[in-house]
C-alpha cells in the first residue's frame, strides 16, 4: 500500500502513541482522526490495563468523540488512522456511528503472528477483518516499515524487546 505524505504523518503519530502506551503499561495500540480537510481532530492511546478497563481500545474513543462533536456527514469524510487494525469492537463502534475510511499500520492477522511468536495465549474474541464487520468500508493496511515498529512495541510491551 501507498500512503501520503501527509498520511504518513498520522500514522507515524499513531505509532508513537502506541509507544506511549508502552510506556503507561498499556499495550501498544494508537490511533488519530483527522477530518477531510486533514484536520487533526483527536486522537488517543490504549488505556486497558492503566485504567482496568478492557474497552478502552482509542479506536472506540476516537467513535464516542466523534458522535458527541461531529455531524453525520463531517464522521462519513473522517478518516482514522491507527497503528493496528480494528478489532470486532472498535470496527462495531466505527461503523454504528458512521465514520470513514481506516488507514492502519498492522493488520490484526499480522499482531496474531506477533503475540503467538512471543507465546501469548489468544484473545478472547476472534479477530477478524474489519471488512466483515463494516461492509463497504475503505480500509487500507498494513504498512509496510511502519509494520516493523509496530511489531518491535509488541516485543518491548511483553518484555523481549
Amino acid at each position: 500500500m501507498t500512503v501520503s505524505d501527509d498520511e504518513l504523518i498520522h500514522l507515524r503519530r499513531c505509532v508513537d502513541l502506541a509507544a506511549e502506551a508502552v510506556a503507561a503499561g498499556d499495550e501498544p495500540f494508537g490511533s488519530v482522526l483527522v477530518a477531510a480537510d486533514g484536520t487533526v481532530l483527536a486522537e488517543d492511546r490504549n488505556r486497558e490495563r492503566s485504567t482496568g478497563d478492557p474497552t478502552r481500545h482509542p479506536e472506540i474513543e476516537l467513535a464516542r468523540w466523534a458522535a458527541a462533536h461531529l455531524t453525520p456527514p463531517e464522521r462519513a469524510a473522517a478518516t482514522v488512522f491507527t497503528s493496528g487494525e480494528h478489532c470486532p469492537m472498535c470496527a462495531a463502534a466505527h461503523g454504528w456511528v458512521g465514520l470513514g475510511r481506516i488507514v492502519y499500520v498492522s493488520s490484526a492477522e499480522q499482531t496474531g503472528e506477533w503475540l503467538a511468536e512471543l507465546g501469548v495465549s489468544a484473545s478472547p474474541v476472534r479477530a477478524l477483518p474489519i471488512a466483515e464487520i463494516v461492509p463497504g468500508l475503505v480500509v487500507e493496511g498494513p504498512v509496510p516499515g511502519l509494520a516493523e515498529e509496530v511489531r518491535a512495541l509488541h516485543h518491548r510491551f511483553r518484555g523481549e524487546g
